[in-house]
């Protein structure tokens, strides 16, 4: 404790916490600054750290664009298919983690899984694509939210499984002594339980499906069901790149996972702040 006080009240450790700082701030800096430049600024051969005008016309334009309906696409995507992913991980790693099966059975289903996070997103997109089209649900909302299934899904059951390892089964067997069926165990004992766990990773989930392209650009034709990186792809041309929208856009899209993250911070802050009262 005296060691963590001294390097506090050290001039040379600020100095180093505010050069980290810098570093990983900077980046966020500059494109607000540029989303607030004029066209003409932005292409300048010496960059300016500081607008010289300031203007709007870049988040007006994207406005105006339609942009908040393909928001609304990426926002209802997102969430769920973290909501699916939620749900159908929890119940597989709970199986894995509380029943008995054979352990080739659990070893060789986790590594398959792994198998199909791992793989190139690319080698499943023509089989899934085939699916899909043959049930009808290339160019749905829904049909996005199930194949994101390919990268939320293994990566929800293998974290949920190191969580529900962790948990001890003391709890589940004291409610099951008093009378509790499996499923009110599941509901009011485990779930309770696991609420860090499930907030965690959900926000993994949510930040991949939130930033996934390639099958949106596949499973979706109409412009107004495209999610947002299909859109920010527009404004990257091939002969002219729109830098001041594009930085602007940028911003807007951050707002949501920031906002999300900040419910995060504050859900966990109250819930330490319980467990210590």
């Amino acid at each position: 404790m005296a060691n963590v006080r001294n390097k506090s009240s050290n001039p040379v450790f600020w100095v180093l916490m505010a050069v980290i700082l810098g570093i990983i701030l900077f980046p966020v800096y500059w494109i607000l600054v540029t989303s607030l430049k004029t066209p003409l600024e932005v292409v300048l051969p010496i960059p300016t750290i500081f607008p010289r005008e300031l203007t709007l016309k870049n988040y007006i334009g994207v406005l105006q664009s339609g942009f908040l309906k393909n928001m609304g696409n990426s926002l209802v995507v997102s969430i769920s298919s973290t909501l699916l992913s939620l749900a159908i991980s929890f119940c597989a790693a709970y199986a894995l983690s509380r029943f008995r099966f054979p352990w080739i059975t659990n070893t060789l289903f986790l590594i398959w899984i792994l198998v199909v996070k791992i793989l190139p997103p690319v080698v499943l997109a023509i089989p899934l694509y085939t699916m899909f089209n043959a049930m009808s649900l290339i160019n749905r909302i829904l049909g996005l939210v199930l194949v994101y299934q390919v990268y939320t899904l293994p990566y929800c059951i293998w974290m949920l499984f190191g969580f529900l390892k962790s948990l001890p089964l003391m709890y589940e067997e004291a409610a099951q002594i008093d009378g509790a069926s499996k499923s009110a165990t599941l509901w009011f004992v485990v779930l309770p339980m696991m609420r860090t766990g499930l907030v965690a990773t959900s926000i993994f989930s949510i930040i991949t499906a939130w930033d996934e392209f390639l099958f949106g650009l596949l499973f979706i034709r109409t412009p107004a069901l495209r999610t947002l990186p299909l859109v920010i792809a527009d404004y990257i041309g091939e002969y002219e790149t729109l830098w001041g929208n594009l930085m602007a856009i940028g911003m807007i899209t951050a707002l949501p996972i920031l906002l999300f993250s900040h419910f995060v911070y504050a859900y966990y802050t109250k819930g330490f702040a319980l467990g210590d009262k």
